[in-house]
């Protein structure tokens, strides 16, 4: 065999300064009612997530709620879990790699892009050390919540700063609040539920559905409902929906206090009666598809709307690891280095 000249070997292109660390929510490790357990246990203590005096919450929250909704939750999860594991997680690695591709594509250059997940594993504190280990020095932080929320943004916040007050060597670290608006992420969801509707035509009636959060976070400053319905309106405005042709919804409420409105559950069962018997849900405040998404809106909200009287009922897929989602994604992080 014969060797190239050294002229003619090119060197590879120096990796890029700056790493993008992905966080998304978190799931548990498997389907059982032990695992979610321990999911749901490092989840609902988070004080972001609900924010009770701790005294008070932990007795109601191993007394009641996990022996509770464990099983529950559990039973659900086995109905959505695939031959890789949970969509959530799966999904969400296919877009690291996906985003990966893409950076390096545009840069010319090999960027790292690391998945981590709020609650579960790969957790944050791994990630960091395996970033460490690789000499990496710059990380840009980017939640994959489009929408920000003090329960969501700013739980992860939290985590990344608890994890380096450890450390004596910090990196450098930027953090992306959010992308609610961003044209390219407008554009990606306006172009999915479009690709939707070309291929299986379209319900006359449109759920633009955001996970839900108490009444009271507006009052105590949160910007999440203000965040989606911007959101809502310009993915709205992106395909051309006159008022009446959508609606945003919240989903997935917990406990018994007031939660931001109008819930989606109770809308669909309204809607027949208002004869409007077919609808669409799409639900953009999820990157990948979960288990809120393909078992509360796909199976449990479905089955509501049509014992209401509803005929039609179709669940549009979350952006997941698709290419305009990764170039929305890559839009966001180029945009950030440059300033913008």
């Amino acid at each position: 065999m014969t060797s190239r000249p050294l002229a003619e070997t090119a060197a590879p292109a120096e990796p890029y300064p700056w790493s993008v660390v992905l966080v998304n929510l978190g799931t548990p490790e498997a389907p059982t009612t032990a695992a979610v357990r321990r999911y749901l246990a490092e989840f609902l203590w988070d004080p972001r997530v609900v924010e009770l005096p701790r005294p008070l919450w932990w007795p109601l929250l191993h007394g009641l709620v996990l022996p509770l909704r464990a099983r529950r939750s559990a039973h659900a999860y086995r109905s959505i879990w695939g031959d890789e594991g949970s969509p959530l997680r799966v999904f969400s690695q296919r877009l690291a790699e996906a985003l990966a591709a893409e950076l390096r594509e545009r840069l010319g250059r090999e960027v790292v892009v690391e998945l981590a997940l709020r609650y579960g594993k790969p957790d944050l504190a791994s990630r960091f050390q395996a970033l460490r280990e690789r000499g990496r020095e710059r990380w840009l932080i980017l939640p994959l919540y489009p929408q920000y929320s003090s329960p969501g943004t700013g739980s992860v916040f939290d985590a990344v700063a608890a994890i380096l007050r450890r450390w004596r060597h910090l990196p450098s670290v930027g953090f992306i609040e959010d992308y609610h608006a961003h044209p390219s992420y407008i554009a990606a969801v306006a172009a999915s539920i479009e690709r939707f509707w070309q291929a299986h035509g379209r319900a006359g009636h449109l759920l633009i559905s955001f996970h839900g959060l108490p009444d009271a976070s507006r009052r105590l400053g949160d910007p999440y409902a203000a965040r989606c319905a911007a959101s809502a309106r310009l993915i709205a405005q992106h395909l051309g929906l006159g008022d009446d042709g959508w609606q945003l919804v919240y989903q997935s409420r917990f406990g018994w206090g007031q939660w931001l409105k109008p819930y989606c559950l109770e809308v669909l069962k309204a809607l027949p009666a208002r004869g409007i018997r077919e609808v669409d849900v799409v639900c953009p405040g999820f990157a990948v598809d979960c288990l809120e998404t393909l078992e509360e809106i796909g199976v449990t909200n479905k089955t509501a709307f049509l014992r209401a009287g509803g005929v039609r009922y179709r669940l549009i897929p979350a952006l997941n690891d698709s290419p305009e989602h990764a170039r929305a994604l890559a839009d966001v992080v180029l945009d950030w280095l440059a300033g913008r």
